[in-house]
């Protein structure tokens, strides 16, 4: 039987274990931390549970999938609860939506701001629908080489891609109000980039969402995690955590296994679930990497970072929705703070989580599990957030004014701060770039570290630092296309 070494059990890693797992080879996974999850894990404490990392569930077609082809139902294991509204969006220049899937309240949402633009809404739908379809395959496949561009499918594309256009520019064929564009292309903050400098391609992340529904899992998405983890092991993989890799063991350029502390285990193939950068500068010898050297790694763009505050609240926020962004007034001077000027904004925007209503399991009676994300830059010389974190916090809670959330400093019973000095030292995440390597056309299909890592033998990559990216459905995907590469490879 062929054995499978998993360096990190977040839920790429978790994905690839049941998979695996499921045809048949013998897993086992090693993870630093004391439990499964990576980012997507919880914090508990004083009756509070709050989510670390991803706080939307959406698109569950592919994790479905995944748990289906293993014999188990992901809605069996986890439950899932739609919401609706899916999210309230809050403008700094005045206005709100309460998002929703529904077709006819959407458009009186979008009416109430700019009624020009509410007819645009089904087209957008329809436009975007077909656009996700003819890129679906391009999301399931690996690209290896440029010869994987190349290809009269990948041509058919370029009508739809648009390079030249933002994803800003090609929202405003639809939505003349600045507003409205926003609303729907904020979502390109999970890939931790601008809407103006994002590629046009994106515009499939709002319509997902709109099109497959946004849910919460009881217990948070970590309860994701928890599902994956208990599934692969009943197929058989081993999870070890608090085991931290020290380094890949090579046989000249073929990953032979893993060391940990004292212990080395062996395996066939290696399959990375770290942060990319990070496990390159400190998994792999310098010798060994030519494309994805330390001065290769270290000119790459990388996503922007966030401050995170998980607050356990006394008293219930029932006004606020379930998922609160806040966008602020002066949104392109923000996004220019974060991305070229790396200082913290005097206007930030920010996103709050209040998940207690619809999920009592998260706090006590009568109060509130909060989590709130603030978009910065990635770590730089120019933030020491040793002395910018306290005053940083103080600006935090005082915009959190704007959404009603008063008096909060005296109903705190339980507090986190995780800024991006945190992200980058605890979590091994290189500059702290939660959402890793930026998705320009650059650092895209075989731009992007591939699923078969191209530089070393028997490594594989599953993560958001691999095709086809960031967030949670297409980090689901990266396991797949690596899962099924590997049994291509070890059959062969």
């Amino acid at each position: 039987m062929k054995k499978i070494l998993i360096i990190g059990a977040g839920p790429g890693g978790l994905a690839a274990a049941m998979l695996l797992a499921g045809r048949g080879f013998d897993v086992t996974v090693v993870e630093r931390a004391p439990r499964v999850g990576g980012r997507t894990t919880s914090i508990e404490s004083d009756g509070f549970t709050i989510d670390t990392g991803p706080t939307f569930f959406l698109y569950p077609e592919v994790l479905e999938e995944i748990f289906a082809s293993v014999g188990r139902d992901l809605r069996k294991e986890v439950e899932l609860v739609r919401l609706d509204p899916q999210y309230r969006i809050i403008f700094g220049a005045g206005g709100q939506i309460d998002a929703t899937a529904d077709v006819p309240r959407m458009e009186e949402q979008i009416s109430k701001i700019s009624p020009d633009d509410a007819p645009s809404f089904r087209k957008f739908m329809d436009d975007n629908r077909r656009k996700l379809q003819l890129f679906k395959p391009c999301l399931q496949s690996p690209f290896l080489s440029w010869r994987d561009v190349v290809t009269p499918r990948m041509l058919k594309l370029l009508p739809w891609l648009r390079p030249h256009r933002s994803l800003d520019s090609e929202l405003g064929a639809y939505f003349k109000d600045p507003r409205i564009r926003l609303a729907f292309s904020f979502q390109s903050k999970y890939l931790g980039m601008s809407p103006f400098r994002c590629p046009s391609l994106f515009s499939i992340l709002s319509f997902i969402e709109y099109e497959y529904g946004i849910f919460h899992p009881i217990g948070g998405c970590a309860a994701i995690c928890t599902a994956m983890a208990r599934v692969a092991q009943d197929l058989g993989a081993k999870i070890l955590v608090n085991h931290d890799v020290s380094q890949i063991l090579f046989e000249g350029r073929k990953a032979v296994g893993v060391k940990c502390a004292d212990t080395e285990i062996r395996a066939d193939a290696v399959v990375i679930n770290a942060d990319f950068a990070r496990a390159m500068q400190r998994l792999v010898p310098p010798n060994l990497r030519k494309r994805w050297s330390d001065k290769s790694i270290d000119g790459k763009k990388y996503s922007c970072s966030t401050f995170m505050m998980y607050l356990g609240l006394e008293g219930r926020q029932d006004h606020l929705a379930h998922h609160n962004i806040f966008i602020a007034r002066d949104y392109h001077r923000n996004m220019h703070d974060i991305e070229h000027g790396h200082v913290l904004s005097d206007d930030p925007s920010f996103y709050v989580a209040n998940p207690s209503p619809a999920d009592p399991t998260m706090a006590p009676q009568g109060m509130s599990a909060l989590y709130v994300l603030v978009p910065v830059t990635h770590t730089h010389p120019n933030i020491d957030w040793c002395k910018a974190k306290e005053p940083f916090r103080a600006k935090v809670l005082k915009s959190l004014e704007k959404i009603g959330l008063h008096d909060l400093e005296k109903r705190i019973r339980f507090q986190r701060i995780c800024t991006p000095a945190d992200w980058e030292k605890k979590f091994e995440i290189f500059r702290g770039a939660t959402f890793n390597l930026t998705h320009n056309l650059g650092q895209m299909l075989h731009l992007r570290p591939r699923n078969r890592f191209e530089e070393l033998d028997n490594v594989y990559l599953v993560g958001g630092g691999t095709h086809p990216g960031s967030g949670l459905p297409v980090i689901f995907e990266s396991a797949r296309i690596s899962s099924r590469l590997i049994e291509q490879d070890l059959a062969a």
